[in-house]
């Protein structure tokens, strides 16, 4: 009876331990209220809020509005905004084929229109590093690069030729001279520039996946994750209950971000 209270009262205390550990990783910084449906952040902390309108509006590291895009009707719901270059800003809207390109102020400079290039369907697009796009093109099952206007600049096979079973990539980045592209169902494929396969990362279903610098971030269940590049360690961290409720997560350098009902949450992370 003592030994079964002793050993009690120790999985008591080393879970409390475990919580209390979990808690002090993640430190509170601050709320942004609004109407937000989604957000991204960029590699200088922007934050781009798009509403339940279809507005986007972009906040600088401090929380202060600095700039506003409007024009929301035209090309129907936005599905992925690519902040990747803080100078350069896309809006992807995917029912229509149609990538807004945006400068820093968020003013229109230009839109492509992929369907004048028979891509029809593309679940993912990226931005490159020269200002291009990269497009994975669901139809042909090739990922395609194309300047400002539109144009193919180039392509790769077709991956149903490469692979036993064709990736389905649903994320785009291009870091550090490589191009990842994320299919949840299988892995990340990493590509050198020319469309050559160079890594195939087994990283499955993890959400709010997003490539920064030298990691891979993303979340599975209740855990945060980080995977290093350059030494293939995953780091997770347990998160506590106020953040299990999160709608989605984003990454910034040593800070999480976190979608609630109406605003996004701030926590610095170790």
């Amino acid at each position: 009876m003592i030994k079964k209270s002793v050993l009690s009262l120790f999985t008591i205390l080393f879970a409390i331990a475990s919580v209390a550990q979990t808690d002090s990783s993640f430190r509170f910084v601050k709320t942004i209220k609004g109407d937000i449906a989604a957000f991204t952040i960029d590699n200088l902390d922007n934050i781009y809020l798009l509403s339940s309108t279809n507005q986007v509006k972009k906040l600088n590291a401090n929380g202060d509005s600095v700039a506003v895009y409007n024009n929301v009707k035209r090309f129907g719901q936005a599905t992925l905004i690519d902040v990747s270059n803080p100078l350069k800003v896309l809006i992807y809207y995917r029912d229509f084929a149609t990538i807004v390109m945006l400068d820093r102020f968020l003013n229109q400079v230009n839109i492509i229109d992929l369907r004048k290039q028979n891509i029809f369907q593309a679940r993912a697009v990226g931005q490159s590093f020269d200002n291009k796009v990269w497009v994975y093109d669901e139809v042909e099952n090739k990922l395609k690069k194309v300047d400002e206007e539109g144009k193919l600049m180039l392509e790769t096979p077709d991956f149903r030729q490469l692979f036993n079973s064709a990736p389905s990539p649903q994320k785009i980045f291009d870091q550090d001279k490589l191009v990842y592209l994320y299919d949840p169902a299988q892995a990340v494929f990493v590509f050198d520039y020319y469309g050559s396969l160079k890594n195939k990362i087994l990283i499955e279903n993890w959400k709010n996946f997003k490539v920064t610098g030298r990691y891979i971030f993303g979340s599975k269940e209740n855990k945060l994750l980080r995977y290093d590049i350059g030494n293939f360690r995953i780091d997770e961290w347990n998160l506590p209950p106020q953040l299990q409720t999160a709608k989605a997560f984003n990454f910034s350098g040593t800070k999480l971000y976190t979608l609630q009902k109406d605003a996004i949450e701030i926590y610095e992370f170790r």
